[in-house]
């Protein structure tokens, strides 16, 4: 179990890292996906653990909703990345100043 919980650690503080130092807004979606994934792994990891003997799949259900999660936030944040590029012809987070109202 701790092998994991290491693994969802490193991954969660990788997309934490993208996160704050990226100015792609591609490479700060794919910081925020890593990051959803590295709960995806505490879920499974703990539903694994805890209820293994009793057959409840409550972890396993958190998992696949937040994968479900995150494939809605992937599709609406490239829609809006489509967009931010028609008008600026530039993804870069320096470049939305001009987008603000």
């Amino acid at each position: 179990m701790e092998y994991f919980l290491i693994l969802s650690a490193i991954m969660m503080f990788a997309g934490i890292f993208g996160f704050l130092t990226r100015r792609s807004t591609l490479a700060i979606l794919l910081s925020i996906e890593l990051m959803l994934n590295a709960t995806d792994i505490n879920f499974a990891v703990f539903n694994r653990f805890m209820w293994n003997a009793s057959g409840a799949h409550e972890g396993y259900f958190f998992s696949l909703f937040s994968i479900a999660i995150s494939a809605a936030e992937s599709a609406i944040a490239i829609a809006i990345m489509i967009n931010i590029y028609r008008h600026l012809k530039d993804i870069s987070i320096d470049k939305l100043q001009k987008m603000k109202w």
